[in-house]
């Protein structure tokens, strides 16, 4: 099977009925009934066991897409009363998908068999692979690592493997291209010096833009001016997404190894692999690329054949904790690689980036953070994830560690189609 689902037959039926098969029947993966772990790739085997930290079935009882103001949450509840909630992303375009083709697929499922079931939805819906279907099921999986860590009395760090780390160093990104090279600048020197930050990543070139800059003159003045004013003083990224030809990232590539800069990000425009991979082999320097795949069988050939240095499934774009943990698996046994998680959200939000850097072990030394000015501090969450020397606590309550105001879900509306 491709794009990273497991083979799958039904029990009791040949493999020629499977395609034929009703939409309600219990899938079983091939390795378990054959008992060859070994028998499937990497890319397909489990890497957690939610039966062994929570001894009984954890029945999914209902799920919810709310809706606050222009806020969106996906509420799970389980037929014992527990409750987990996840603020999402992207959600006004994905509602028709959660609503009609992911959520009926959990419903009345024991979460503990949660890598099956995401797996699973995915052979159901293979033909709608792509963030607009990955977004919606990370959002339904996410909630449910909250709900089962509050049925268990864990944290989802804990759920994940165990919590190896208990702050998380950030990089300052989510800088923009309509503003001048003078004025990008300043906003990560005020950004470093207001949060202590250790790393910050630029945006470079038009986006997609076939060597184009954003603006004449942009990007030679911004890396000048980066390196006058940051320079030996913060760790240096470039994000190019996608601006470049090959010929002309290796070109930039170079004046970035020059500059000492720790990586150079999506040089050339995402599905253009080869010339990835020309920037890859011509530059000594890392290479950081991941953002916009859902492919897990994609991700174990880039590693494979040396395409990147540095992978970044979005952990929403990619499907959940458990794909990107797979992600993170194939990186950790091709010569320790890191993972570091392609990431725009902030606040409550952001809470899964932290929790999952908090127990993946070759994680990078710097999770991306979006700082553009002081950060507003809310009051119908907690805790406020302020960075300070650099850093972000993770959350050490139950499943994702947020806590509501009771008095925020009142607003809140059930969405329906």
């Amino acid at each position: 099977m491709v794009n990273g689902s497991p083979q799958y037959i039904l029990k009791g039926m040949n493999r020629r009925k499977f395609f034929a098969a009703t939409a309600g029947a219990v899938l079983v993966p091939l390795a378990r009934l054959q008992g060859a772990d070994s028998a499937i790739p990497e890319y397909q085997k489990p890497v957690f066991n939610l039966h062994k930290l929570l001894d009984a079935p954890v029945k999914i009882a209902s799920i919810d897409l709310l809706q606050s103001g222009r806020t969106y949450f996906v509420r799970t509840r389980s037929t014992d009363g527990a409750e987990g909630v996840v603020q999402t992303k992207d959600m006004e375009d994905f509602i028709p998908i959660l609503l009609r083709r992911v959520i009926p697929h959990f419903l009345g499922k024991d979460a503990r068999d949660l890598e099956n079931l995401v797996d699973e939805v995915y052979v159901a819906n293979y033909k709608m692979a792509g963030q607009a279907f990955w977004c919606p099921v990370a959002y339904v999986e996410q909630s449910l690592f909250d709900l089962m860590g509050k049925t268990a009395h864990k944290s989802a760090g804990e759920l994940m493997g165990g919590v190896l780390r208990k702050e998380i160093p950030v990089y300052l990104s989510g800088s923009g291209r309509d503003t001048t090279a003078e004025e990008e600048v300043d906003v990560y020197v005020r950004g470093v010096e207001a949060t202590g930050a250790k790393a910050v990543k630029f945006k470079i070139g038009g986006r997609m833009s076939e060597n184009r800059d954003a603006s004449s003159g942009r990007t030679e003045k911004l890396l000048e001016l980066a390196q006058k004013r940051l320079g030996g003083k913060v760790t240096l990224m470039a994000d190019a997404n996608g601006s470049y030809t090959a010929a002309k990232a290796i070109e930039i590539g170079r004046r970035l190894e020059q500059m000492k800069y720790l990586w150079f990000e999506e040089p050339c425009p995402w599905e253009e692999l080869s010339e990835t991979k020309k920037v890859a082999d011509a530059l000594s320097m890392k290479i950081a690329f991941g953002e916009q795949d859902s492919s897990l069988w994609l991700f174990q050939w880039m590693i494979e054949n040396k395409v990147i240095d540095v992978v970044q499934p979005d952990l929403n774009y990619n499907g959940g904790f458990i794909r990107a943990a797979r992600v993170a698996r194939m990186a950790r046994k091709a010569n320790n690689m890191w993972i570091c998680p392609h990431n725009t959200q902030t606040g409550a939000a952001s809470v899964n980036i932290l929790q999952f850097a908090s127990a993946t072990p070759n994680i990078g030394p710097y999770m991306e953070y979006v700082w553009r000015a002081p950060p507003r501090k809310e009051s119908w969450y907690a805790p406020n994830f302020e960075i300070k020397n650099g850093v972000i606590q993770v959350p050490t309550g139950p499943g994702l560690g947020l806590e509501f105001d009771p008095e925020y879900w009142k607003k809140a509306t059930v969405v329906k189609l």
